[in-house]
Protein backbone atom coordinates (compact mmCIF):
# COMPACT_ATOMS: atom_id res chain seq x y z
CA UNK A 1 0.00 0.00 0.00
CA UNK A 2 2.58 2.59 0.75
CA UNK A 3 4.95 1.65 -2.76
CA UNK A 4 1.44 2.19 -4.32
CA UNK A 5 1.01 5.40 -2.42
CA UNK A 6 4.43 7.10 -2.85
CA UNK A 7 4.18 5.74 -6.69
CA UNK A 8 0.73 7.17 -7.68
CA UNK A 9 2.32 10.56 -5.78
CA UNK A 10 5.44 10.79 -7.52
CA UNK A 11 2.75 10.39 -10.95
CA UNK A 12 0.39 12.94 -9.50
CA UNK A 13 3.54 15.53 -8.88
CA UNK A 14 5.21 15.25 -11.79
CA UNK A 15 1.71 16.05 -14.03
CA UNK A 16 1.21 19.34 -11.92
CA UNK A 17 3.25 21.83 -14.55
CA UNK A 18 1.14 20.57 -16.95
CA UNK A 19 -2.17 20.23 -15.96
CA UNK A 20 -5.32 22.55 -17.29
CA UNK A 21 -8.82 22.75 -16.65
CA UNK A 22 -10.11 21.10 -19.90
CA UNK A 23 -13.67 22.32 -19.11
CA UNK A 24 -14.02 26.53 -18.52
CA UNK A 25 -17.38 26.75 -19.74
CA UNK A 26 -18.69 25.16 -16.54
CA UNK A 27 -19.76 22.05 -15.09
CA UNK A 28 -21.62 19.78 -16.70
CA UNK A 29 -25.31 20.36 -15.59
CA UNK A 30 -26.27 16.16 -16.01
CA UNK A 31 -24.07 15.51 -13.11
CA UNK A 32 -25.07 17.83 -10.87
CA UNK A 33 -29.12 17.06 -11.48
CA UNK A 34 -30.19 19.89 -14.13
CA UNK A 35 -30.43 20.17 -17.65
CA UNK A 36 -29.09 23.18 -18.30
CA UNK A 37 -25.91 25.77 -16.45
CA UNK A 38 -27.03 27.66 -13.95
CA UNK A 39 -27.78 31.63 -15.10
CA UNK A 40 -24.80 33.96 -15.07
CA UNK A 41 -24.68 34.93 -11.42
CA UNK A 42 -26.69 32.56 -9.60
CA UNK A 43 -28.02 33.26 -6.50
CA UNK A 44 -29.88 30.27 -4.66
CA UNK A 45 -33.45 31.50 -4.13
CA UNK A 46 -34.67 31.14 -0.27
CA UNK A 47 -36.94 28.15 0.34
CA UNK A 48 -40.45 27.70 -0.53
CA UNK A 49 -42.86 27.24 2.14
CA UNK A 50 -44.04 23.01 1.41
CA UNK A 51 -47.38 21.90 2.44
CA UNK A 52 -46.64 19.36 5.36
CA UNK A 53 -46.59 15.65 4.04
CA UNK A 54 -49.95 13.70 4.74
CA UNK A 55 -50.03 12.14 8.32
CA UNK A 56 -52.78 9.69 8.17
CA UNK A 57 -52.76 7.68 4.87
CA UNK A 58 -51.00 4.68 5.69
CA UNK A 59 -48.23 3.62 3.07
CA UNK A 60 -46.80 -0.25 2.05
CA UNK A 61 -43.63 -1.26 -0.35
CA UNK A 62 -43.20 -4.65 -1.62
CA UNK A 63 -41.45 -7.42 0.98
CA UNK A 64 -41.94 -5.04 3.77
CA UNK A 65 -44.02 -5.48 7.06
CA UNK A 66 -44.15 -2.18 7.72
CA UNK A 67 -46.60 0.54 6.74
CA UNK A 68 -45.60 4.30 7.44
CA UNK A 69 -47.57 8.01 6.16
CA UNK A 70 -45.57 10.24 3.89
CA UNK A 71 -44.80 12.21 6.86
CA UNK A 72 -42.76 9.43 8.24
CA UNK A 73 -40.68 8.15 5.51
CA UNK A 74 -39.72 11.95 4.93
CA UNK A 75 -39.03 12.63 8.60
CA UNK A 76 -35.76 14.54 9.22
CA UNK A 77 -34.99 12.98 12.84
CA UNK A 78 -36.22 9.20 12.10
CA UNK A 79 -37.11 8.51 8.79
CA UNK A 80 -38.75 5.19 7.68
CA UNK A 81 -36.75 2.02 7.79
CA UNK A 82 -38.71 -0.07 5.25
CA UNK A 83 -36.47 -3.07 5.77
CA UNK A 84 -34.46 -3.14 9.52
CA UNK A 85 -32.92 -6.98 8.66
CA UNK A 86 -31.33 -5.16 5.48
CA UNK A 87 -28.66 -3.31 7.98
CA UNK A 88 -26.80 -3.27 11.17
CA UNK A 89 -28.58 -1.68 13.94
CA UNK A 90 -28.21 1.62 13.45
CA UNK A 91 -26.77 4.34 15.61
CA UNK A 92 -28.78 7.25 16.76
CA UNK A 93 -26.67 9.82 14.67
CA UNK A 94 -27.40 7.15 11.94
CA UNK A 95 -30.91 6.64 12.66
CA UNK A 96 -32.48 10.29 14.01
CA UNK A 97 -29.88 12.88 13.32
CA UNK A 98 -29.30 15.47 16.08
CA UNK A 99 -32.96 17.66 15.94
CA UNK A 100 -31.66 19.68 18.70
CA UNK A 101 -28.31 21.00 16.73
CA UNK A 102 -28.46 24.15 14.66
CA UNK A 103 -28.60 23.62 12.04
CA UNK A 104 -30.23 20.71 12.55
CA UNK A 105 -28.37 17.40 11.69
CA UNK A 106 -30.60 15.01 9.69
CA UNK A 107 -30.47 11.32 10.23
CA UNK A 108 -27.89 10.09 7.77
CA UNK A 109 -30.27 7.08 6.89
CA UNK A 110 -32.94 9.49 5.06
CA UNK A 111 -30.77 10.81 2.38
CA UNK A 112 -28.44 7.48 1.71
CA UNK A 113 -30.76 5.16 3.39
CA UNK A 114 -30.71 2.95 6.52
CA UNK A 115 -28.93 0.38 3.42
CA UNK A 116 -26.40 2.95 2.86
CA UNK A 117 -26.83 2.81 -1.12
CA UNK A 118 -27.83 6.25 -1.25
CA UNK A 119 -28.98 8.29 -4.57
CA UNK A 120 -27.36 10.14 -7.52
CA UNK A 121 -28.01 13.31 -5.58
CA UNK A 122 -25.70 12.14 -2.80
CA UNK A 123 -23.57 9.08 -2.42
CA UNK A 124 -23.67 5.74 -1.81
CA UNK A 125 -21.60 5.18 1.51
CA UNK A 126 -21.39 1.25 1.35
CA UNK A 127 -18.49 -0.37 0.12
CA UNK A 128 -16.09 2.61 1.97
CA UNK A 129 -13.56 1.94 4.67
CA UNK A 130 -13.63 3.40 8.03
CA UNK A 131 -10.67 5.83 7.31
CA UNK A 132 -11.99 7.47 3.81
CA UNK A 133 -15.84 8.37 6.17
CA UNK A 134 -13.91 9.80 8.45
CA UNK A 135 -11.79 11.84 6.52
CA UNK A 136 -14.91 13.19 4.47
CA UNK A 137 -16.50 13.91 6.99
CA UNK A 138 -13.83 15.94 8.41
CA UNK A 139 -13.12 17.66 4.84
CA UNK A 140 -17.12 18.63 4.89
CA UNK A 141 -16.25 19.89 8.24
CA UNK A 142 -13.17 21.98 7.43
CA UNK A 143 -14.91 23.39 4.19
CA UNK A 144 -12.24 21.19 1.58
CA UNK A 145 -15.73 19.96 0.25
CA UNK A 146 -17.91 22.42 -1.95
CA UNK A 147 -20.06 21.87 -5.32
CA UNK A 148 -18.99 23.21 -8.60
CA UNK A 149 -22.65 24.06 -9.11
CA UNK A 150 -24.35 26.96 -6.87
CA UNK A 151 -27.75 24.87 -6.89
CA UNK A 152 -26.33 22.12 -5.60
CA UNK A 153 -27.85 22.79 -1.85
CA UNK A 154 -26.99 19.51 -0.66
CA UNK A 155 -23.37 19.88 -0.65
CA UNK A 156 -23.76 23.00 2.08
CA UNK A 157 -26.08 21.11 4.10
CA UNK A 158 -23.58 18.17 4.64
CA UNK A 159 -20.58 20.86 5.63
CA UNK A 160 -23.40 21.93 8.28
CA UNK A 161 -24.01 18.64 9.44
CA UNK A 162 -20.81 17.65 9.69
CA UNK A 163 -19.71 20.85 11.66
CA UNK A 164 -22.97 19.75 13.94
CA UNK A 165 -21.23 16.11 14.65
CA UNK A 166 -18.36 15.54 17.48
CA UNK A 167 -15.76 13.34 16.81
CA UNK A 168 -17.28 10.15 18.47
CA UNK A 169 -20.79 10.95 16.55
CA UNK A 170 -18.65 10.80 13.20
CA UNK A 171 -16.86 7.38 14.39
CA UNK A 172 -20.48 6.39 15.04
CA UNK A 173 -21.78 6.97 11.38
CA UNK A 174 -18.08 5.60 9.63
CA UNK A 175 -18.62 2.59 11.72
CA UNK A 176 -21.84 1.92 10.63
CA UNK A 177 -21.38 2.65 7.11
CA UNK A 178 -18.18 0.90 6.92
CA UNK A 179 -19.69 -3.20 7.69
CA UNK A 180 -22.03 -2.44 4.59
CA UNK A 181 -21.22 -4.19 2.05
CA UNK A 182 -21.31 -2.65 -1.17
CA UNK A 183 -24.07 -4.66 -3.67
CA UNK A 184 -25.16 -3.95 -7.32
CA UNK A 185 -27.44 -0.58 -7.55
CA UNK A 186 -27.35 0.39 -10.46
CA UNK A 187 -27.65 -0.84 -14.15
CA UNK A 188 -26.03 1.24 -16.83
CA UNK A 189 -26.91 0.65 -20.61
CA UNK A 190 -25.81 2.16 -23.33
CA UNK A 191 -28.53 4.15 -25.53
CA UNK A 192 -28.19 6.41 -28.36
CA UNK A 193 -31.74 7.66 -27.30
CA UNK A 194 -33.35 7.97 -23.76
CA UNK A 195 -36.51 8.21 -22.17
CA UNK A 196 -37.96 12.24 -21.48
CA UNK A 197 -36.76 12.71 -18.23
CA UNK A 198 -37.42 16.15 -15.58
CA UNK A 199 -34.98 16.96 -12.86
CA UNK A 200 -36.22 17.08 -9.80
CA UNK A 201 -34.33 17.28 -6.04
CA UNK A 202 -30.94 17.04 -7.53
CA UNK A 203 -31.33 13.90 -10.12
CA UNK A 204 -33.86 12.41 -13.02
CA UNK A 205 -37.03 11.72 -13.04
CA UNK A 206 -38.74 9.64 -16.22
CA UNK A 207 -41.67 11.56 -17.89
CA UNK A 208 -45.06 9.85 -17.92
CA UNK A 209 -48.69 10.08 -19.55
CA UNK A 210 -48.78 12.68 -23.01
CA UNK A 211 -45.54 14.30 -21.61
CA UNK A 212 -43.34 10.55 -21.81
CA UNK A 213 -41.34 9.86 -25.43
CA UNK A 214 -37.62 9.52 -26.19
CA UNK A 215 -35.23 11.78 -27.03
CA UNK A 216 -31.31 11.82 -28.17
CA UNK A 217 -29.17 11.35 -25.05
CA UNK A 218 -26.30 13.56 -26.86
CA UNK A 219 -23.21 13.90 -24.63
CA UNK A 220 -24.81 13.04 -20.80
CA UNK A 221 -25.37 10.45 -19.15
CA UNK A 222 -28.76 10.27 -17.48
CA UNK A 223 -29.25 8.40 -14.44
CA UNK A 224 -32.80 7.84 -13.29
CA UNK A 225 -35.03 5.54 -10.54
CA UNK A 226 -36.18 2.48 -12.16
CA UNK A 227 -39.65 3.40 -10.67
CA UNK A 228 -39.85 7.48 -9.56
CA UNK A 229 -42.69 6.43 -7.03
CA UNK A 230 -41.09 3.94 -5.48
CA UNK A 231 -37.94 6.21 -4.81
CA UNK A 232 -38.84 9.50 -4.61
CA UNK A 233 -42.34 8.89 -2.40
CA UNK A 234 -41.55 6.40 -0.66
CA UNK A 235 -37.90 6.18 -0.30
CA UNK A 236 -37.79 2.62 -0.66
CA UNK A 237 -34.05 1.68 0.04
CA UNK A 238 -34.42 -1.85 -2.32
CA UNK A 239 -35.78 0.13 -5.31
CA UNK A 240 -32.46 0.46 -7.76
CA UNK A 241 -31.40 2.93 -10.57
CA UNK A 242 -30.75 2.59 -14.42
CA UNK A 243 -27.70 4.87 -16.16
CA UNK A 244 -28.18 5.36 -20.03
CA UNK A 245 -24.72 5.99 -21.36
CA UNK A 246 -24.19 7.39 -24.87
CA UNK A 247 -22.79 4.61 -27.29
CA UNK A 248 -19.42 3.97 -27.40
CA UNK A 249 -18.59 5.70 -23.55
CA UNK A 250 -18.24 1.93 -21.60
CA UNK A 251 -15.27 1.04 -24.24
CA UNK A 252 -13.77 4.48 -24.54
CA UNK A 253 -13.58 4.70 -20.30
CA UNK A 254 -12.17 1.27 -19.94
CA UNK A 255 -9.34 2.33 -21.92
CA UNK A 256 -9.04 5.16 -19.78
CA UNK A 257 -9.55 3.81 -16.84
CA UNK A 258 -7.43 0.54 -17.67
CA UNK A 259 -4.41 2.48 -19.53
CA UNK A 260 -4.95 6.27 -18.66
CA UNK A 261 -5.76 7.16 -22.46
CA UNK A 262 -7.72 9.75 -22.84
CA UNK A 263 -10.55 10.73 -25.72
CA UNK A 264 -8.13 12.95 -27.54
CA UNK A 265 -5.45 10.11 -27.25
CA UNK A 266 -3.48 11.79 -24.42
CA UNK A 267 -2.47 10.00 -21.14
CA UNK A 268 -3.35 10.41 -17.69
CA UNK A 269 -2.46 8.15 -14.57
CA UNK A 270 -4.59 4.95 -14.99
CA UNK A 271 -7.69 4.57 -12.24
CA UNK A 272 -6.18 1.54 -11.33
CA UNK A 273 -2.92 2.65 -10.00
CA UNK A 274 -4.22 3.95 -6.99
CA UNK A 275 -7.76 2.25 -6.91
CA UNK A 276 -6.94 -1.62 -7.76
CA UNK A 277 -6.85 -3.56 -10.66
CA UNK A 278 -10.51 -3.96 -9.38
CA UNK A 279 -11.45 -0.48 -8.75
CA UNK A 280 -12.43 -1.74 -4.87
CA UNK A 281 -9.82 0.58 -3.09
CA UNK A 282 -8.15 0.22 -0.50
CA UNK A 283 -7.83 2.03 3.27
CA UNK A 284 -8.02 6.59 2.14
CA UNK A 285 -8.49 5.64 -1.89
CA UNK A 286 -12.21 4.71 -2.31
CA UNK A 287 -14.07 2.03 -3.94
CA UNK A 288 -14.89 3.52 -7.74
CA UNK A 289 -16.76 0.10 -9.06
CA UNK A 290 -20.15 0.70 -8.97
CA UNK A 291 -20.66 3.56 -7.73
CA UNK A 292 -22.98 6.41 -9.50
CA UNK A 293 -21.93 7.97 -12.84
CA UNK A 294 -23.54 11.53 -11.51
CA UNK A 295 -21.85 11.34 -8.74
CA UNK A 296 -18.33 10.01 -10.10
CA UNK A 297 -18.43 12.51 -12.80
CA UNK A 298 -19.21 15.43 -9.81
CA UNK A 299 -16.31 14.31 -8.10
CA UNK A 300 -13.99 14.74 -10.55
CA UNK A 301 -15.38 17.90 -12.10
CA UNK A 302 -14.98 19.42 -8.33
CA UNK A 303 -11.76 18.20 -7.75
CA UNK A 304 -10.38 19.10 -11.10
CA UNK A 305 -11.71 22.91 -10.80
CA UNK A 306 -10.39 23.38 -7.19
CA UNK A 307 -13.64 22.88 -5.44
CA UNK A 308 -12.86 19.53 -3.59
CA UNK A 309 -9.40 19.80 -1.84
CA UNK A 310 -9.24 17.33 0.89
CA UNK A 311 -6.98 15.03 1.88
CA UNK A 312 -5.52 12.97 -1.01
CA UNK A 313 -7.20 15.54 -3.41
CA UNK A 314 -3.88 16.69 -4.21
CA UNK A 315 -2.96 13.30 -6.17
CA UNK A 316 -6.53 13.51 -8.15
CA UNK A 317 -6.71 16.96 -9.16
CA UNK A 318 -3.74 17.14 -11.81
CA UNK A 319 -4.92 14.06 -13.23
CA UNK A 320 -8.49 15.36 -13.49
CA UNK A 321 -6.95 18.65 -14.99
CA UNK A 322 -5.75 17.19 -18.22
CA UNK A 323 -9.33 15.05 -18.62
CA UNK A 324 -12.13 16.77 -20.73
CA UNK A 325 -15.71 16.81 -19.91
CA UNK A 326 -15.87 13.56 -22.77
CA UNK A 327 -13.21 12.20 -20.15
CA UNK A 328 -14.68 12.28 -17.38
CA UNK A 329 -18.11 11.03 -18.33
CA UNK A 330 -16.80 7.69 -20.12
CA UNK A 331 -14.79 7.11 -16.84
CA UNK A 332 -17.92 7.39 -15.06
CA UNK A 333 -20.05 5.55 -17.36
CA UNK A 334 -17.12 2.34 -16.98
CA UNK A 335 -16.88 2.58 -13.54
CA UNK A 336 -20.55 2.56 -12.62
CA UNK A 337 -20.72 -0.51 -14.74
CA UNK A 338 -18.43 -2.58 -12.92
CA UNK A 339 -19.62 -4.85 -10.09
CA UNK A 340 -19.21 -3.28 -6.80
Amino acid sequence: MKKLLLAATALAVGSVAMATIAQADGPPPWAYGYAAPPPPNFTPPAPAAAAPPDNVTKLKVDGSKAEFTRAEVANRAGPADWFPDDHPAMPDIVKHGKASATPQVFACSLCHYPNGKGRPENAAVTGLTYEYIVQQLQDFKNGARKTSDPRKGNTGLMAGFAKNMTDEEIKQAATYFSQIKATPWIKVVEAAEVPKTRPQGGMFLTLEGAEAGKEAIGDRIIETPVDAHQTEYLRNPRSSFVAYVPPGSLKKGEDLVKNGTTASGGKVTACTVCHGPALHGLGPVPILAGRSPSYLARQLYDMGHGNRNGAWTALMAPIVGNMSEADILNASAYLASLSP
